[in-house]
C-alpha cells in the first residue's frame, strides 16, 4: 500500500486516467467488433434475400398447385446453411419451417415481421421465448401473385458469435490489466523521481530553518526541481552573506559609536575636574560638539534607512533646480575638499534651469553623499568634475573623480546595505543604499561606472519638468564653477566667502 502523499496522488491520478481511457477504448472496440459480426451475418442473409427474385418466375408456375407444395418448394429453394427458414402468412402465423424449432401455426409478432409487411427488409435481435437463445431474425415479403404472398423469415443463432466476442472481451481485459500494471509501475517510478528530490530539498530547508546555513541541496536535478534547488542554495548563500554584512556593520557601527563617545566622555570628565584655561576648555568643548554632530549624523543615517525600508519616508515635493542643488553641495563640502586639496569643478549651462519635481532637501542629501564619497576616495591634488545637463526630457547629473576606483567584484555590491569596500574608512555602509532609495522615490535612476585605480563616475538621472522661470528668476551663480585652492575669480568665489 502506498502511503499518503504526493506519490500516492500521482499514482492514483495516472491510474484513474489510464483506466478510464482503457475502459472507453475497450468498450468502443468490443462494440465495433460486435457490430462487425452482426452486420456480416445480416449482409449474408440479405444477399440471400436478394436472390429470391430469381425464384419468382418458377414459383409462379406452381401457383396452381396445392399450398403445401408451394411451401415445400420455397423451403427447399430458399434454404440457407446454419439458418432456420420460416414461411409466414401476412398475419405472422408460421406456415412452414425448415426445423421444428418453432411449431407451425404459431403467431410471431417481432419487429422484423412488421417491417417486412411494410415492404422493407426487417431485422430483429433477441432471445427465443422457449430456449432463451439469442438469435437474429431477418424477414422480407415474397409476393408470388394472387393470394400467394408470404413473409420469408431467416432465423440464425448468435451464441457462437457471442462466445467469440466473450473470448475477445476477456483477451482485451487481460491486455488492459497488463497495461494498467505497467502504468502502475511506471507511475510509481515517476512519482518517486519527483518526490525524492522534494524530500531532499525539504530536509535541507528544514536544516536551514534550524540555522544550519552551511548545508546545500546536492544533486543534479532538472527542470523546475533544479531551479528550486538552485534558488534554495542561492537563498542560503545570500542569508550567510547578509548575516556577514550585518556582523561587519555591527562591528563597524560599534567602533564608530564608541570612538566619539569615548572622546565626549573623556573631555567631559576632564572639563569637570576643572583647573583648565579658557583655550583648553574651548578646544574640549569644540571636540565634544564635533563628536556629538558625528553621532547625530550616524543615528540620522540609520533612521533614514529604517524609514525607507518601512516605506515611511515622506517627501515634500516641489520644483527643484538641480544645478542649484549641486552648487550648494559644493559649498557644503568645500572645507573637506580644501583640507584634502581636492579641486571641484562644475560644468553646466548657467542660462538654463534644470528643474525636476522632487524634495530639495532629500536630493541635496543624495548629492552630498555622492560628492562626499568622491572626496573621501580621491587622491590629494586631484580633480572632481561635476556636470548637469538635459537629454531627452531627463536631467542628468554626473560626479566624476580620478580616485582609487572600485573593482568589478565590489562594484556590483557597493549599493547593498551595510556593504563597505574598506571598513577602516568608517561609516555605516548605508550611504549609497539610502541614496539609491531616494533617487528611486523621485522616479529616477543612479548608475556607477568605475575602474580600479582610475576613478569612478556616478550618474543620477531624474525626469525633467517644464521650465517656468522668468528672466528675473535666473540663477546668477557661475556655470563653470572652479573651487580649487587658488580660488579663481568667479561668482562662486564670492558665494563661498560669504558662507
Amino acid at each position: 500500500m502506498i502511503k499518503k502523499g504526493i506519490t500516492r496522488q500521482i499514482v492514483l491520478h495516472y491510474f484513474i486516467v489510464v483506466f478510464l481511457a482503457l475502459l472507453l477504448v475497450e468498450f468502443i472496440f468490443m462494440l465495433a467488433v460486435q457490430r462487425y459480426y452482426y452486420e456480416s451475418i445480416y449482409n449474408t442473409i440479405n444477399q440471400r434475400i436478394t436472390m429470391t427474385n430469381d425464384f419468382k418466375e418458377p414459383l409462379s408456375l406452381v401457383n396452381g398447385a396445392e399450398d403445401g407444395n408451394n411451401l415445400s418448394y420455397l423451403l427447399v429453394n430458399l434454404q440457407l446453411d446454419n439458418t432456420e427458414l420460416q414461411i409466414l402468412d401476412l398475419n405472422g402465423r408460421v406456415l412452414a419451417s425448415s426445423t421444428a424449432f418453432e411449431s407451425e401455426h404459431a403467431v410471431l409478432q417481432t419487429s422484423d415481421i412488421s417491417q417486412a409487411m411494410n415492404g422493407n427488409v426487417g431485422r430483429w435481435v433477441g432471445r427465443q421465448p422457449i430456449t432463451g437463445e439469442q438469435v437474429m431474425a431477418v424477414s422480407h415479403k415474397l409476393d408470388l401473385g394472387g393470394e400467394n404472398t408470404y413473409v420469408v423469415r431467416y432465423l440464425t443463432s448468435l451464441d457462437l458469435v457471442n462466445s467469440k466476442l466473450l473470448v475477445m472481451g476477456l483477451l482485451a481485459a487481460a491486455v488492459g490489466v497488463a497495461v494498467l500494471s505497467l502504468v502502475l509501475i511506471i507511475s510509481i517510478g515517476m512519482a518517486n523521481s519527483i518526490v525524492r528530490p522534494i524530500n531532499n530539498i525539504t530536509a535541507v530547508s528544514a536544516q536551514m530553518a534550524r540555522g544550519r546555513l552551511d548545508v546545500r541541496v546536492k544533486g543534479n536535478y532538472k527542470h523546475e526541481l533544479g531551479e528550486l534547488a538552485s534558488t534554495l542554495n542561492f537563498m542560503a548563500h545570500e542569508i550567510v552573506r547578509s548575516n556577514q554584512i550585518k556582523d561587519d556593520f555591527i562591528s563597524s557601527i560599534s567602533h564608530e559609536l564608541r570612538t566619539p563617545l569615548t572622546s565626549i566622555k573623556g573631555w567631559s570628565e576632564t572639563l569637570d575636574s576643572g583647573g583648565y584655561d579658557p583655550e583648553e576648555t574651548r578646544i574640549g568643548m569644540g571636540i565634544i560638539s564635533k563628536e556629538t554632530e558625528r553621532l547625530i549624523g550616524l543615528v540620522e543615517e540609520m533612521l533614514d534607512f529604517s524609514k525607507l525600508q518601512q516605506n515611511q519616508m515622506k517627501l515634500v515635493k516641489g520644483t527643484v533646480n538641480i544645478r542649484e542643488i549641486v552648487q550648494e553641495t559644493m559649498l557644503n563640502v568645500w572645507a573637506k575638499a580644501e583640507q584634502k586639496q581636492v579641486h571641484l569643478k562644475l560644468e553646466t549651462d548657467e542660462t538654463r534651469a534644470y528643474n525636476v519635481h522632487g524634495d530639495g532637501n532629500r536630493l541635496k542629501q543624495v548629492f552630498l553623499n555622492v560628492v562626499d564619497n568622491a572626496i573621501k576616495f580621491s587622491h590629494e591634488n586631484s580633480w572632481i568634475f561635476l556636470s548637469v545637463k538635459e537629454e531627452n526630457g531627463q536631467i542628468i547629473a554626473a560626479v566624476q573623480d580620478t580616485g582609487i576606483g572600485i573593482s568589478e567584484e565590489h562594484l556590483i555590491k557597493v549599493r547593498d546595505r551595510f556593504f563597505q569596500v574598506n571598513h577602516q574608512n568608517g561609516g555605516t555602509g548605508l550611504g549609497l543604499a539610502i541614496t539609491q532609495e531616494l533617487v528611486e522615490l523621485h522616479e529616477g535612476t543612479i548608475t556607477m561606472q568605475s575602474e580600479l585605480g582610475s576613478g569612478t563616475t556616478v550618474t543620477v538621472t531624474l525626469p525633467a519638468v517644464a521650465e517656468e522661470m522668468g528672466p528675473e528668476e535666473s540663477v546668477t551663480q557661475s556655470g563653470d564653477t572652479a573651487v580649487p585652492e587658488e580660488r579663481a575669480a568667479s561668482d562662486t568665489k564670492s558665494d563661498i566667502e560669504k558662507s
